[in-house]
């Protein structure tokens, strides 16, 4: 079988970024992107920030307790979406096979590439240089076998660097990765998984399939491809959705609409920019909420026809985060979702109809 050459590209604190790439008094200095109010949230931070302890979804009064120099800037969405499209412009360049994740991050296929690079790691390091020529930002590149470890690789050496795991390397690569970093384990698996003494994809790995079904259920056979290095999905341009959402579990827990707004932008902003990458058009959007007691709650609301753009899509976020806050119980986790897609002729068919 042929090897598959996998990249992952992920933009280096991507929204911080851009705004001290704009404003050059910010380059060099902590800078949230947020609001600083005292009910205020950060959406994302740059590495000088983060040099203090301060990440996104942090407490705007916490993040500048432990860094009191820091420089707040409100987000531009629109702004890191235009730059958004052109880094994909770039990735197309060098292959149709690209499988955008969200703004900042995406999955191509280089086994057979546009330009004949043989070489994926030449091909990542151009695609990173390009991107540093047209936008001014820098990248992080994860080169592997497959979907899962080049993801994983991209994040080894960050910030501006890159990382191969050649097939040799792939299941010691794993055996030695803390079972947090696993792409798809949450706070709450992982908290599972350590009280059944696993910490490291070793731990995993010396597990039986009949072991892995009865503790994971499910999720078993991915758990236990994942231990031995094996990830066999296909980067994806074009497959087909059922539904596409983001989510985020918050270091501190949150109760008040304001906080919920400035989480959920960021949510709501990946959401809608991969639905438009993909040409999806969907009719339902989805609130989900977690709270601090893991009770979880979803609040939905549908449309007769395909959402007509990205503010009405906002509108019914708000609408369902006015449902939900304030909380009597404090909130660990949000997530926005689309679903219910509709084809282009359905879209299409809705926009020109006219009465008789």
């Amino acid at each position: 079988m042929t090897v598959r050459k996998i990249i992952h590209i992920d933009m280096d604190a991507f929204y911080a970024s851009v705004e001290q790439r704009d404003n050059p008094e910010l380059r060099g200095k902590p800078v949230a992107v947020g609001y600083g109010a005292a009910r205020g949230v950060v959406a994302a931070a740059s590495y000088e920030a983060r040099a203090f302890g301060v990440y996104s979804a942090m407490a705007s009064v916490t993040a500048m307790r432990k860094c009191p120099d820091l420089i707040f800037v409100p987000p531009r969405f629109d702004v890191y979406r235009a730059v958004s499209a052109q880094i994909r412009e770039i990735f197309a360049e060098h292959t149709p096979l690209i499988e955008p994740l969200s703004l900042d991050e995406a999955y191509l296929d280089v086994t057979e590439n546009l330009r004949n690079i043989p070489i994926a790691t030449d091909i990542a390091n151009a695609i990173r240089a390009r991107i540093k020529e047209v936008t001014g930002l820098n990248s992080s590149a994860g080169i592997s076998y497959n979907k899962f470890l080049a993801k994983m690789a991209s994040g080894h050496r960050k910030p501006n660097n890159f990382f191969v795991i050649p097939p040799a390397k792939g299941a010691e690569f794993v055996a030695s990765l803390p079972i947090e970093k696993f792409h798809g384990v949450g706070p709450a698996t992982a908290a599972r998984m350590h009280a059944h003494g696993i910490f490291h994809g070793s731990d995993l790995a010396v597990m039986s399939m009949e072991q892995m079904t009865e503790r994971f259920g499910r999720s078993a056979q991915y758990y236990f491809d994942l231990a031995r290095g094996i990830d066999e999905r296909e980067v994806q341009p074009h497959r087909e959705r059922k539904s596409l959402g983001a989510e985020d579990t918050f270091p501190e827990d949150i109760s008040t609409v304001e906080d919920a707004r400035l989480l959920t932008a960021p949510l709501a902003e990946k959401v809608w920019g991969a639905c438009e990458a993909r040409g999806l058009h969907g009719r339902t959007v989805t609130l989900k909420v977690k709270y601090a007691d893991f009770e979880q709650v979803t609040r939905s609301r549908s449309k007769p026809g395909p959402l007509s753009g990205k503010a009405e899509f906002l509108s019914v976020v708000e609408a369902l985060l006015a449902q939900s806050f304030p909380s009597t119980t404090p909130v660990r986790l949000l997530g926005v979702t689309i679903s219910n897609f509709v084809t282009p002729l359905d879209v299409q068919a809705d926009q020109i109809s006219l009465p008789l």
